[in-house]
């Protein structure tokens, strides 16, 4: 697929940046509202498609944005071009305190499949496309519905996770994860969702109703803190419409939530 070789720096720890260098006439593609900043001389455009296929016609770039649209994303993407005779830096930042992940497709069979917002950017000639899951139950119940995106190409994308993020290489082996700890994982695992142990322990266990059930021989990105239980837990302490949380985490607080004030 020939795409744009970029070089990249990573920083931060857990509210991390990275900054990719732009040779002269380089592209970036990104997803909408990630570019933290850039220096003078890039140009950027909103277009719709990842501009993989430089003779995509139009009813291509309908297609693409269609399906983006399946996922929950912005049908436009944002291409940044280094227009300077020299080199220079852009930024991009995640939404939300996690880790970014640096991808060589080359290196790892040229796919990549991952949650719909765990991509973040990549070089030009990246492809973005939909997977499709095959099985009912993994569509239902696996907490990305029946759509993961495909990342495809020969150079390097960036994904972001929530909190810590862990890479496990299976062979030939089996991981039962939380549906919401999965990032991405390549071709070679097949991915499936299975029932969380008994009634008692599904509805009763804290751990969910069903867990996905990764089988193969590949690599696997789990995060720690997946955004969906972040938010869960900032939604069961925040403090309710037109009024304070006075007191919060103490037991005095609690039962001044209950009496009121």
């Amino acid at each position: 697929m020939d795409s744009h070789e970029i070089d990249y720096e990573i920083f931060g720890n857990d509210m991390q940046i990275v900054e990719i260098e732009l040779d002269p006439y380089e592209t970036v593609v990104a997803e909408a509202g990630m570019m933290n900043y850039m220096e003078d001389g890039i140009r950027y455009e909103a277009k719709m498609g990842d501009g993989s296929q430089a003779s995509q016609g139009f009813f291509s770039k309908m297609m693409s944005a269609g399906a983006r649209a399946l996922t929950g994303e912005s049908i436009f993407m944002t291409h940044f071009t280094n227009e300077s005779p020299q080199k220079r830096r852009i930024a991009f930042a995640a939404p939300y305190p996690g880790r970014i992940v640096a991808l060589d497709l080359e290196k790892i069979g040229g796919t990549v499949i991952c949650q719909k917002d765990a991509f973040l950017c990549a070089a030009k000639g990246t492809r973005l496309s939909i997977a499709f899951q095959k099985r009912l139950g993994s569509g239902f119940f696996g907490g990305e519905g029946f759509i993961l995106q495909k990342l495809e190409g020969d150079g390097k994308a960036f994904v972001h996770a929530g909190g810590t993020v862990i890479k496990r290489k299976l062979n030939d082996e089996t991981l039962r994860v939380d549906t919401g700890c999965l990032v991405a994982f390549t071709p070679g695992i097949d991915y499936d969702i299975a029932r969380a142990g008994s009634l008692k322990s599904m509805f009763f266990g804290g751990e969910g109703l069903f867990l996905a059930t990764l089988r193969g021989t590949g690599t696997v990105l789990l995060q720690s803190l997946p955004f969906s239980r972040l938010a869960d837990r900032v939604l069961q302490h925040a403090p309710s419409v037109g009024g304070s949380n006075r007191g919060e985490g103490s037991a005095l607080g609690s039962l001044g939530n209950m009496f009121g004030d």
